[in-house]
């Protein structure tokens, strides 16, 4: 059912449910119920940010003392740039990945994430650019293994 909504993501539950040999209705409980438990969080169209202009990501790593990290957090969710941001173990506290139109661009981010974050505790940032993905973002070879579909590794 996941890979079906996720493939056709425009196509109507009653066709779905049709290909997938059961009544629209337990169709819908089903989906209902992981929507419910958190499984299935949005339904919103995936966005290219290169499509939209933002045609190179960096990876920023931020060093940090422990008690700034909710004031950082704060701070980073205010910088549209951002795409993700996370505590992490190891070096680097915080690790972001940020879109921006250029390299210059990914720079001015950077500048500006670091006058945002004049807060205490903010140490270090080191910056990568990312050339190309190897594996882009994904979910569902996980949810094929997680549901039995995919095939055993060996």
């Amino acid at each position: 059912m996941l890979r079906l909504l996720r493939e056709r993501p425009r196509e109507g539950l009653l066709e779905i449910a049709r290909q997938l040999g059961v009544a629209r209705g337990t169709l819908q409980a089903r989906l209902d119920r992981l929507t419910r438990s958190g499984v299935v969080t949005g339904y919103g169209p995936d966005v290219d940010v290169a499509a939209v202009g933002h045609v190179v990501q960096a990876f920023t790593t931020f060093e940090v003392d422990q008690p700034a990290r909710a004031a950082i957090a704060v701070r980073l969710r205010a910088v549209p740039q951002i795409l993700e941001a996370h505590v992490v173990t190891g070096p680097g506290d915080i690790w972001c990945r940020i879109a921006g139109t250029s390299n210059q661009h990914v720079q001015e981010v950077i500048d500006q994430v670091l006058e945002v974050l004049e807060v205490p505790g903010v140490r270090r940032s080191t910056t990568v650019i990312a050339l190309s993905p190897v594996v882009p973002y994904r979910v569902q070879p996980l949810v094929d293994e997680v549901s039995g579909l995919s095939e055993p590794r060996g």
